[in-house]
């Protein structure tokens, strides 16, 4: 198993015990009723076919991530036995049948599989038969659709600020960019019990960079949630965002496909914002459009009562402000991107395009890159969890005129003669002493 799949289980695992290890106070009684409905809850596991959980199994998680102080890497698996077989089906190819068998309920196996063909779902190196088809379509009890039925939901809302933020994104008006328009989209985040908007921003792009822009400030502004609720959109189901989430001790939530009911208090905020704000806007650009917003949501939003709180959501969130959880001074650095590169002989990595150069002791090592898309001259490099600084962009015409020694300390030696000129060679330093002489 790679880096890379390890971290998946391992953000899994913390979304498991993220109730035993995040909540404030929890009885004996609510944890037992808690471990009994996970234990009898069927889960998709990364890279396993076992849907349940034991107790002995998510004790042990929970002991592993204390025992850590909270260090994400000790939920991750040891190296199987059987690492570097191939499974039958990967995760992608399992997400595109169960869409595929929701959107259309009346397929047979066969025509599932011929669908699945047809529309390039299916990796090149999988080739689906009927009897793994339906041995997973029967393990996901989809194989014979049950009628629908009335679903029993029920209202809730969070205890207390910062217990629960719900978040989604709404399609906006367009907006004048360089003479084009283009379509903006409104990121939200809202606090379950003020309904205060930790952050709202209308983008050019619901991508997930746009989201992490939105998160972050959201964190920044109003501090650390216990949990995150979000719907099954792309950039809700990023890897990047996963890790993010569980390196800040934030466990990740999805809400079930087809049913947005339970983000309902989002919802109606989107709904205000067609019925109260988009319909009195008056600007052209995506400023004006984010200066509007920021003013009606701080001057009329925030100040008015809620007619289910009966609280301005300002006051309602600031009732509590000693449950809160601030964000770390280095909150940026936990939205990196992390890549793993192989340091090549000549101390050279390649990250996104451009060459960097990395500390001698590195040569040969697998390490870990940090950095962001919009600072790529910032790039931390890390072996076994020490950092080794920031790596130095290559400059071709400078290591030139460096001076190799024995002991890996690279000097830089400029000409001071502008007459002279040495073929672009490297001399030693004995050579050049007998040319001194």
């Amino acid at each position: 198993m790679i880096e890379d799949e390890k971290m998946q289980v391992a953000v899994f695992r913390f979304a498991v015990i993220s109730d035993f290890v995040t909540a404030a106070q929890m009885s004996r009684a609510e944890k037992r009723r808690l471990m009994r409905d996970k234990c009898a809850r069927k889960w998709q596991i990364p890279f396993s076919e076992k849907t349940s959980l034991s107790i002995g199994t998510i004790n042990r998680w929970c002991r592993l991530y204390k025992d850590s102080n909270g260090d994400l890497k000790s939920l991750q698996p040891q190296d199987r036995c059987d690492q570097g077989k191939s499974r039958a089906m990967d995760e992608d190819t399992c997400l595109s049948l169960i869409e595929l068998k929701l959107e259309t309920p009346a397929l047979t196996v066969p025509q599932l599989i011929e669908q699945m063909n047809r529309q390039n779902r299916v990796n090149p190196s999988i080739v689906l038969n009927n009897s793994t088809v339906y041995r997973f379509l029967h393990q996901q009890n989809l194989v014979h659709l049950p009628l629908k039925r009335p679903v029993d939901r029920r209202k809730f809302e969070a205890e207390l600020p910062n217990d629960l933020w719900q978040s989604d994104v709404m399609h906006g008006p367009k907006v004048d960019v360089n003479g084009k328009m283009r379509k903006s989209y409104l990121i939200a985040v809202i606090d379950d019990h003020s309904r205060l908007i930790t952050h709202g921003q209308f983008y050019l792009s619901e991508a997930l960079r746009s989201y992490l822009q939105a998160f972050e400030n959201a964190l920044a502004k109003r501090g650390l949630p216990r949990k995150l609720y979000v719907d099954n959109g792309a950039a809700f189901r990023s890897r990047h965002l996963e890790y993010i989430s569980a390196s800040l001790a934030i466990a990740l939530i999805h809400s079930k496909p087809y049913q947005p009911q339970g983000r309902g208090k989002i919802e109606r905020f989107f709904r205000t914002v067609r019925g109260q704000f988009l319909t009195g806007f008056r600007g052209q650009t995506l400023n004006e459009l984010n200066e509007a917003f920021d003013g009606w949501l701080s001057n009329i939003y925030h100040q008015r009562k809620h007619s289910s709180t009966k609280q301005t959501p300002i006051e309602r969130f600031a009732a509590n402000l000693q449950c809160l959880r601030a964000a770390p001074d280095n909150l940026h650095d936990y939205f990196r991107k992390v890549a793993r590169r192989k340091v090549n002989k000549d101390r050279s990595i390649t990250l996104n395009g451009r060459l960097y150069e990395a500390p001698v002791a590195l040569i040969g090592k697998r390490v870990e890159l940090l950095y962001h898309h919009s600072q790529h001259q910032q790039v931390e490099v890390k072996y076994q969890n020490k950092s080794f600084g920031m790596l130095v962009p290559v400059n071709l015409n400078v290591n030139c005129r460096i001076k190799r020694d024995k002991n890996n300390n690279p000097q830089i030696h400029s000409n001071t003669d502008p007459n002279e000129y040495g073929g672009g060679k490297l001399w030693s330093s004995k050579r050049r002493d007998d040319d001194e002489q």
